[in-house]
């Protein structure tokens, strides 16, 4: 190499460590203080902030408000700037960080108007919750000011942080209210257009009952086939194209009393299934202090943004959710004497500038115009019980009975609420706000037949306590019996074949250990698409001529390994064929629907049982101008591989099921600018579950936490998390556990040794 050229060579690695140095001291400046000592107006107390080596933070203090202050102050110091995207979600007002980009997304919130809605709240809360949220807040403003220069993302975004207020926290909690329970009002939006465009033929045709069902009563919806509608034939050939699906935000949990375990406590799992995303939308947390001479020591999972324990245990009591999809909205169809009005919403841009959104309302609830009509739209997340910090209660409690009791007063998304104790008892009970209204609709309600009881909270629900079996389960679908069905609704329920395979797993065993949880918790058995796999096999075996075409594919499919292994082309090949099928044969109804600006995308969940009964009926009026039902699944299937090839090449070996469905969690910034994966991101790993099994998983979904714990016994306890403890990328806790839950591995429910310890003392 000639001299002046090693020179600049030299020069250039110079510049570029000199940068990485430069942009690494600058973040070293936003890494928390984890040591020493601080005041605060906020305690009466001193309030201590431990940490362990994983980052999992350990609270102690003498009162229930100076703990939030303690909470709050270190969601303040580990992830201010994720709280902050939480609020403004919810609220519409991430225009302000990111510009036009984000306008549209904002007025899709907006029409929620849930800024305004937590304001109200906040003001009509007891006493007792308003002064935890204000030293919560206080405690995260403090905790976001100690870190004394600004997380990376906002000099990024070029914004400023804003102070949290309590009105937040409430909107925090409106944020789960949208990711569990849009898809209900969606789904109902959905089959309005499925009457409008095909009739009601065709909506009792997709939504006819499957034999997939697992209610706690052993209760089944009659399976009784219905007329196969008769598509037109327009001459014109229906383009096949992915229907698109959603993510089906729910958890799994079980629990089995006593009487089933070696030590005579009841014992409790909980998986939550969310979208993951860097950092973990999930917090470890362990809070110690007196509430009425007593100690209270609660270890789990917070929210950052919140001032509760979600899901977990205080020893005597140990509790986990699954989302209740109960049928919580409901749109009004409204007429030309009903009172409508105009409210504007001003959207806040960088640079002080702004942009008026105009909003329809009436007394039933916000208005959209679709499919030709006016809709209000009356959902539970609109009433004034829908918010509130009874969850805070858990904490104290020391009985199941004492927790069913409370599930009606909590004010959360509806949730499917399993409670062990250290008595050995167990129970079951949809926990959060349901509308006391009893006449669901899955499409419309007239306006006329609006009722009053919207306005009110149902209090009177259904319940079990120690069923005879010891054994509880949910996973999403129905868990309510038939008869309560029809009272409650279904708000954009599961399948069914999750349940089903947790329900036989626990059915087939008489003694459980936490291990034996653990191992539940990922079992990707593909026991639901057996089916689909058999049948694959068939189509590609009809003759001699079908067998010597898919040789390679048929050898894969005989050792396919009947899981959603890591290794499985042949798990692919099925999952993939499935999928496509669906898009085929449903593709004359989903262009009819996009031509009205609709999709069946919100309601393919409910497809299987249509799917089948169009396969082996074959109707002719199906076939979008294909010669027969097998050239039809065949061409499904040649698309499948063909967008397989697309992605991962041409070579089968190369679709493996851990390669194509590799878990990839991802820093919302590093998805718009790549570059920054390598530093943000989680290591990708390959997959180990998938829909339709325990083991739910998908690159960017699944089991957001892994928890089981029996009360009275908590030293096998577990919690294992989908990320790190920390936003900030240089700190030691922003990846620290996530190598536990990539290998399915347990980690330990409570602290380790303490490494770190801050306390805050009142001021004189």
């Amino acid at each position: 190499m000639l001299p002046w050229l090693k020179r600049i060579t030299a020069g250039l690695v110079l510049l570029a460590l000199a940068a990485t140095a430069s942009l690494y001291g600058l973040l070293s400046l936003s890494l928390p203080a984890l040591d020493g000592t601080g005041t605060s107006s906020a305690v009466i107390a001193p309030v201590q902030i431990e940490r362990d080596s994983l980052g999992q933070v350990v609270i102690t203090a003498n009162s229930r408000d100076d703990a939030a202050y303690g909470l709050g102050f270190a969601h303040g110091q580990d992830r201010f700037f994720q709280m902050d995207l939480l609020r403004r979600n919810a609220a519409g007002e991430l225009s302000e960080l990111f510009g036009k980009a984000a306008i549209n997304l904002d007025e899709k919130m907006r029409f929620h108007q849930l800024r305004k809605r937590s304001e109200k709240i906040v003001t009509q809360l007891p006493p007792g919750q308003r002064s935890i949220l204000r030293a919560y807040a206080q405690g995260v403003n403090e905790g976001k000011a100690q870190v004394g220069f600004d997380s990376f993302e906002y000099l990024l975004t070029g914004a400023s942080a804003r102070p949290w207020k309590s009105e937040d926290s409430i909107l925090a909690i409106f944020s789960m209210y949208l990711d569990l329970q849009s898809a209900n009002f969606e789904r109902d939006k959905a089959l309005l257009y499925v009457d409008h465009i095909f009739g009601e033929e065709m909506r009792t045709f997709i939504l006819q009952p499957s034999h997939y069902q697992a209610a706690l009563d052993g209760s089944m919806i009659a399976k009784v086939e219905k007329p196969i509608p008769t598509l037109e034939r327009t001459g014109i050939q229906a383009l096949i194209g992915e229907i698109g699906t959603t993510d089906l935000y729910g958890s799994n949990n079980w629990a089995v009393t006593g009487t089933l375990t070696g030590t005579g406590k009841a014992m409790l799992s909980d998986d939550m299934h969310l979208g993951l995303a860097v950092p973990s939308i999930w917090y470890r947390s362990q809070l110690n202090y007196m509430m009425q001479g007593k100690t209270v020591q609660v270890t789990g999972v917070s929210l950052p943004g919140a001032p509760a324990i979600v899901v977990g245990t205080n020893d005597n009591i140990a509790w986990g959710f699954t989302n209740g999809y109960l049928d919580t909205a409901d749109w009004i169809a409204l007429s030309e004497q009903d009172k409508t009005w105009q409210e504007e919403e001003h959207i806040q841009l960088p640079n002080q500038q702004s942009r008026r959104y105009s909003l329809l309302m009436s007394e039933y609830g916000p208005v959209k115009t679709f499919n030709g009509k006016k809709y209000a739209l009356s959902w539970v997340a609109h009433q004034p019980y829908a918010v509130n910090l009874k969850l805070l209660e858990m904490e104290s409690l020391e009985t199941v009975q004492a927790a069913l009791a409370l599930a009606p007063e909590v004010g959360i998304p509806v949730q499917n609420m399993l409670v062990v104790d250290s008595l050995g008892n167990a129970g079951w009970r949809p926990a959060g706000a349901i509308p006391a209204r009893t006449n669901p609709v899955d499409t419309a309600e007239e306006a006329q037949n609006y009722s009053s009881q919207w306005q009110y909270n149902e209090e009177t629900r259904p319940a079990l306590f120690n069923p005879e079996d010891g054994k509880l389960w949910t996973a999403n679908s129905r868990v309510v019996s038939v008869q309560q069905h029809k009272r409650y609704g279904d708000g954009g329920y599961a399948l069914g074949a999750r349940a089903v395979q947790i329900r036989d797993r626990l059915l087939a065993q008489s003694q459980f250990n936490e291990t034996d949880f653990n191992q539940l918790q990922q079992d990707n058995k593909a026991l639901f698409l057996t089916r689909w796999h058999q049948h694959l096999v068939d189509l590609l075996s009809e003759n001699e001529t079908m067998k010597t075409r898919y040789a390679r594919d048929l050898q894969h499919l005989a050792q396919w390994q009947a899981c959603a292994c890591e290794t499985s082309v042949g798990y692919t090949l099925v999952k993939r064929f499935r999928e496509s099928v669906i898009d085929s044969a449903f593709a004359p109804v989903e262009a009819k629907m996009k031509m009205s600006g609709a999709s069946l995308r919100y309601i393919k969940r409910y497809l299987e049982p249509a799917i089948w009964q169009l396969i082996e009926k074959k109707p002719d009026s199906w076939l979008n101008h294909h010669d027969n039902w097998s050239v039809l699944q065949r061409q499904a299937y040649e698309n499948a591989k063909q967008k397989l090839s697309d992605e991962f090449g041409p070579d089968l070996e190369n679709w493996q099921w851990g390669t194509v469905n590799a878990l990839q969690i991802k820093h919302p910034f590093s998805k718009q600018l790549p570059i920054l994966s390598r530093f943000l991101d989680m290591p990708i790993q390959p997959a180990f579950g998938d829909t339709f099994m325990p083991a739910v998983q998908g690159p960017s979904f699944g089991a957001s936490q892994r928890f089981i714990a029996q009360p009275g016994m908590l030293g096998n306890a577990i919690m294992t998390m989908a990320g790190g403890q920390s936003g900030h990328p240089l700190s030691p806790f922003y990846r620290a556990g996530f190598d536990d839950y990539a290998q399915g591995k347990a980690t330990a429910l409570l602290p380790g040794m303490l490494t770190h310890s801050l306390t805050i003392k009142p001021m004189n």
